[in-house]
């Protein structure tokens, strides 16, 4: 980020009277004086900056103030003392609470409309000259309240910047914005700031340009995949594919492909992403234990479809994910059931298998039948210490209690299925 832009400043005190007689011409003339009394000794002369404030209100509640362009450049030099005063003392004490929020951007607003109305030179001239000043303001706003995520502000602030800009330029004024790389630093930051203040339709635009011009940060790609994820998949995949391309080595893009592949069901694609994921943090248990659930769910498909080899191999690679996953936290609920899940899914595999072979009275069907339901009955007390430790770690959670409660009746254990039985109804299950 930039350094802020100070300027000299002042704090003020709230005081000061108007009286009700005073024509609007009147009132800004004393305005205009109050202001001039504190540009010659801020410090002694604070309260001349409040009753120049009072009175340009009063006075802007006539068609006349707002018709004058004097009127308007005398707002914004009120207001841009006011930026000035409330950055000094927010520097002074980081606890002091910003009376006038808006202050910058009022000055602009102020100053851009006596640009507009202005028919003489000195008009113009008397406008720009405060429009110069306040983009320094303006900046100093966007990046302070961006700093404390206040980022509906910041996005506010870091447009308005970008707008007085464009404004200056085109009116061969002076800017503090130097080049197009510090311009697009600017939009870059408030593009962010719309991002995380929930303002993303806003942002959008601003990351589409940055993308465009090859503005250098991952949060780009990432922020866009984000935004038109819902509306516009195909789009959204593009701009995470140019990401993952210009930043093979960005997490948040990496796991923002991961979940979009997982999302889609397309896990033959995700089990290389995410074991480079693995490489890049070797220590998040999630990842292994979602690389251990794709192998699960590629154990099941090959398995439904008959391919045993196929089968057996990825119910190791399961298997041994998720004791990766414990290894480094042992604690870990999700690969402590996940464990118990694997077993439990590949006894419930003998099922139509067993029920096949309940109808073949033969000594050699009948010997089958023993040795499938010997094998299923073998996985299911695999899986209960698992489910047993997966209560244990959450005793909210109810999906071991349900497993647990199958396996006890399988095993004709009923004293124990009325005990599980009564834990699921006390969780409401």
């Amino acid at each position: 980020m930039k350094k802020l832009l100070i300027a000299l400043m002042s704090i003020f005190l709230l005081v000061g009277t108007i009286s009700a007689q005073d024509s609007p011409k009147k009132m800004l003339k004393k305005a205009s004086k109050n202001l001039s009394k504190y540009y010659q000794n801020p410090a002694e002369n604070e309260a001349k900056l409040t009753e120049a404030l009072e009175l340009v209100k009063a006075a802007f509640e006539s068609d006349e103030a707002k018709a004058n362009p004097d009127a308007w450049n005398t707002k914004g030099k009120i207001y841009n003392e006011l930026a000035n005063a409330e950055v000094k003392a927010s520097l002074l004490n980081p606890e002091y609470l910003i009376k006038y929020p808006d202050a910058a951007q009022t000055a602009y607003q102020s100053f851009s409309k006596g640009l507009e109305l202005g028919t003489k030179k000195g008009h113009k001239k008397d406008a720009l000259k405060g429009l110069e000043e306040t983009i320094g303001h303006l900046i100093n706003s966007a990046i302070t309240t961006y700093n404390v995520k206040d980022y509906a502000s910041a996005f506010s602030g870091y447009n308005y910047t970008l707008e007085l800009h464009d404004l200056l330029k085109a009116n061969d004024a002076k800017s503090p914005i130097v080049d197009d790389a510090q311009r697009q630093e600017y939009m870059f930051y408030g593009a962010v700031a719309g991002y995380y203040g929930d303002m993303k339709t806003d942002a959008t635009p601003l990351f589409i340009e940055l993308a465009d011009a090859g503005y250098d940060h991952a949060l780009i790609y990432e922020a866009l995949f984000s935004i038109k994820s819902e509306a516009r998949p195909e789009e959204a995949l593009k701009y995470l594919e140019m990401g993952r391309t210009k930043y093979p080595d960005d997490t948040g893009l990496l796991f923002a492909e991961i979940n979009y592949y997982l999302k889609a069901g397309q896990l033959e694609i995700l089990t290389d992403k995410l074991k480079i994921a693995i490489e890049k943090e070797p220590n998040n248990v999630t990842v292994r234990n979602t690389l251990g659930n794709v192998y699960d769910q590629l154990y099941q498909s090959e398995d439904k479809a008959g391919n045993t080899a196929k089968s057996i191999e990825y119910f190791d690679l399961a298997y041994d994910y998720y004791n990766q996953a414990l290894a480094i936290d042992d604690k870990n609920f999700d690969a402590t059931y996940s464990l118990g899940a694997l077993y439990y899914n590949k006894a419930a595999s003998y099922t139509d298998k067993i029920n096949e072979l309940s109808n073949d009275f033969s000594a050699a069907g009948t010997k089958k039948y023993d040795a499938m339901k010997a094998e299923m009955d073998s996985q299911f007390a695999k899986a209960r210490p698992y489910f047993i430790s997966a209560e244990q770690l959450n005793p909210a959670d109810g999906n071991p209690l349900i497993a647990l409660k199958e396996i006890y009746a399988r095993a004709n254990e009923f004293e124990k299925v009325a005990e599980y039985k009564a834990k699921i109804e006390a969780l409401g299950k």
